[in-house]
């Protein structure tokens, strides 16, 4: 846990000011860190330290065998939990497996060897691609695993993505790699994967919501509206706007935000401060007419229509008529920013925030993956690698306090949060090699 001393001390890490969730400028220099949870309990096993009153539970491993025989893969990241239909007491998590072709003989042989007529791309053998997702059935009352299988293959680095309104997962690829094996695939896209998904569905890309280094996904419940993140030095914020609601497979319009009257507007902060803390600027879309983009220059064309470029836009989620995105290496020191998207009634005059900007690795380093928590607090999985183990969860207030809520004891990154639909259980994935862990806690005391 970080003193009120260590805070005042590294207190640039906001750059003087932090933004609070109702508007109002807070002078860090006078802020106390917020104490979250309180103090970290070391954990004996030397995995993951959380704060007294919370434990995890490990209910998914790299090799387990699963229910349809295969085992789980490596390299889990994001994950989102959906209701299962029909039970109060069940949920389904739907794992990605950031997998390219070339970690095909790191798998379990199950992997190595497993085809399938539903593979979105296979090699030349007709194994299918290893990348894809999982589906685990866990029952929230019995805090068990009641069913575990591969829900989508043959595609690669499937990094996070986001669950939708209507009950699935979008599942997206890091990747614009060319065909391979005998499929003749081109990657790049989104799939989407239903909460209700019994086995390997049929990959069906989403290819009108744009090829890209996809990272993340989340939907305005109102509007049906999906915005996506891009893990680019140079990436773009965008947003599809479908044709109908829930139907993404029906085709939309794909756009790009722009801030308004200020073409080209770089909020990644690494030479000038163009993006100050706390203001709110007003941003507009523009479209592109070519989403399918087989020279992988979606970003330069919203960029050439005056788009504004973020540094490496990764999680996103969906709050309170609001969203917030992480941007890995923005900010002067490129330790991370998370960025504030409220969209207008209008859809026409959406503002964009500022919302944290970190100086100071120890307090707030690299946030990648992040989620909402019940008390409307964000939770964010930071991704660094170094040579000295420190990971975190870190949460963030609406005040835009920071604190420690968990720290990894491997060198991986934690990735993939997210809450039952009851707020009560907290699924969080370790990189590698992949576990699955179910948080409990007294998560409304904060």
């Amino acid at each position: 846990m970080i003193s009120r001393r260590q805070f005042l001390v590294g207190s640039l890490a906001f750059g003087g000011l932090a933004a609070s969730a109702f508007g109002k400028k807070i002078d860090v220099s006078t802020m106390p860190i917020s104490q979250g949870y309180g103090a970290l309990v070391s954990d004996p096993n030397k995995l993951l330290d959380l704060p007294e009153g919370f434990k995890y539970n490990i209910i998914s491993s790299f090799g387990n065998t699963m229910s349809d025989g295969l085992h789980v893969a490596d390299r889990a990241d994001g994950m989102g939990c959906l209701p299962l239909q029909g039970s109060s007491e069940k949920v389904v998590l739907v794992r990605n497996h950031e997998l390219h072709p070339k970690h095909i003989h790191t798998q379990p042989k199950s992997i190595q060897q497993h085809t399938s007529s539903l593979a979105y791309d296979t090699y030349k053998s007709g194994t299918a691609l290893p990348g894809g997702t999982t589906s685990i059935v866990y029952n929230l009352k019995t805090q068990t695993v009641e069913r575990e299988f591969v829900s989508l293959t043959g595609t690669v680095r499937n990094c996070s993505g986001g669950v939708t309104p209507w009950g699935t997962w979008l599942t997206c690829e890091e990747s614009v790699d060319k065909a391979y094996g005998k499929a003749g695939s081109d990657h790049g896209y989104i799939f989407e994967v239903p909460a209700n998904a019994s086995s390997i569905t049929n990959p069906q890309p989403l290819k009108a919501m744009g090829r890209f280094n996809h990272e993340a996904a989340c939907v305005d419940p109102k509007t049906g509206i999906v915005y996506l993140t891009e893990d680019r030095g140079d990436s773009l914020l965008y947003r599809f706007v479908p044709k109908q609601y829930g139907k993404l497979d029906q085709g939309g319009v794909l756009q790009a935000l722009v801030v308004k009257g200020r073409s080209q507007f770089d909020t990644r902060n690494w030479v000038s401060n163009e993006m100050p803390l706390e203001t709110w600027l007003t941003v507009e879309w523009v479209t592109l007419e070519n989403p399918e983009s087989p020279q992988d220059d979606l970003r330069k064309q919203g960029y050439a229509k005056g788009a504004a470029l973020f540094a490496r836009g990764e999680g996103i989620h969906w709050g309170n008529g609001e969203m917030y995105f992480c941007c890995t290496n923005g900010g002067r020191k490129q330790l991370g920013q998370v960025m504030r998207l409220v969209p207008s009634e209008s859809g026409k005059d959406d503002k964009l925030q500022l919302f944290l900007e970190s100086q100071d690795k120890n307090l707030y380093n690299f946030g990648d993956n992040l989620t909402v928590c019940p008390n409307g607090h964000l939770l964010v999985c930071e991704d660094q690698y170094t040579d000295v183990v420190d990971n975190h969860l870190r949460g963030v207030t609406p005040q835009g306090e920071v604190y420690n809520f968990a720290k990894l004891h491997v060198q991986t990154e934690l990735a993939g949060a997210c809450f039952s639909p009851d707020g009560k259980t907290l699924f969080v994935n370790v990189y590698s090699p992949s576990k699955t862990l179910a948080i409990t806690g007294p998560w409304l005391s904060s």
